[in-house]
């Protein structure tokens, strides 16, 4: 594919869809439960023995259009019932990882949501063996290293949070941190300051959502209260000019998420996205999916979207690529393989 690495002359030029599917990335900001594509949920469905309130895989997929961040949830929290067994996650984690190693994924660290799990029945080590084991098929047959992030549901009560993270740390050899999701808005990072200094304590990386529909002060919370090393979203960060200052003098990587942004009317369209604003004052953004099957794209598509609406030259691609690779909880020798890689890309 010869438009597949740009020339280095192109470094100014609009990298084509294929060269921006090759970039070789780590993904930072992907929920394995928002992987759930219609066609499987209906698969699971069937082999569970669970009834959808939908007819078809289309009638499923119509759903898929969103008022704001709760109405996503409602549809998101409904589907992934279907997830019964262990192998149904490793059969969901492995058809992410599929389409992840044709979009350039070259290693990603995953949010999963136990409290969600735990309350239909199931075991947190069931879930946490079936995602693994798709993780490992996924390094040995596709190259794709990995990280295991727990997730908390803020709108889920902090005690909860407490019993899920002393189940998490007995898994400790596939967990590499904790992260806070779900409903933003009124449940600020500041409730879950014990959590997360528990976490902390146990040697677990922590990264927050924060300042997707929530207001810039809950991304100060996150840094300040919890201790957050990225900040997953964060673009409302835009509207404090002096904490933008601060995330690009400390590199706080935002883990940014176009599609989601604009399916969940974050922003009114791509075209005001401030992905650009970021990056020009300094910010170490990268870009992800979040929840591709329900958003519209895996994290290639993100790329060819943000060049379709705002532009994107080869060096910004390339540069939101290495703080993607840079910002990963991977070895310094992972992170150096994925740079020479990106090297290779750029020519």
């Amino acid at each position: 594919m010869t438009d597949a690495v740009p020339s280095p002359d192109s470094a100014a030029s609009s990298p084509s869809d294929a060269a921006l599917l090759a970039l070789p990335k780590a993904e930072l900001h992907l929920h394995i439960e928002g992987t759930l594509e219609p066609e499987l949920a209906f698969e699971l469905a069937g082999r569970n023995g669970v009834s959808l309130p939908y007819g078809s895989v289309e009638e499923l997929a119509a759903q898929y259009r969103f008022e704001d961040l709760q109405s996503f949830l409602d549809l998101y929290y409904a589907t992934m019932d279907v997830l019964r067994t262990g192998d149904d996650f490793a059969e969901l984690t492995r058809r992410y990882l599929a389409r992840a190693a044709e979009q350039g994924v070259r290693h990603v660290e995953l949010f999963f949501d136990p409290q969600a799990h735990v309350a239909r029945g199931l075991r947190i080590g069931e879930v946490i063996g079936g995602i693994g084991t798709a993780l490992d098929e996924a390094e040995r047959d596709l190259g794709i290293t990995s990280g295991l992030i727990l997730c908390f549901l803020r709108d889920e009560s902090v005690d909860s949070a407490e019993q899920i993270l002393s189940a998490g740390l007995s898994h400790t050899d596939r967990i590499v941190g904790v992260g806070l999701d779900s409903a933003e808005v009124g449940y600020p990072p500041s409730l879950f300051e014990g959590v997360y200094r528990r976490a902390r304590e146990a040697g677990l990386h922590v990264v927050a959502h924060a300042g997707e529909e929530g207001p810039a002060e809950y991304v100060l919370e996150a840094l300040d209260l919890l201790g957050a090393e990225r900040i997953d979203h964060g673009i409302r960060s835009i509207e404090d000019p002096q904490l933008v200052a601060r995330l690009a003098a400390e590199r706080i990587a935002l883990t940014v998420c176009p599609l989601s942004n604009l399916r969940l009317r974050a922003v009114p369209n791509l075209a005001d996205h401030p992905l650009h604003r970021l990056d020009e004052a300094g910010v170490a953004v990268t870009i992800n999916s979040d929840d591709p099957a329900y958003f519209g794209g895996y994290v290639g598509d993100n790329f060819i979207a943000v060049r379709d609406a705002l532009g994107l030259t080869a060096d910004q691609a390339a540069r939101y690529a290495r703080n993607s690779i840079e910002a990963s909880f991977a070895p310094d020798k992972r992170k150096a393989e994925l740079l020479q890689e990106l090297e290779a890309w750029r020519g």
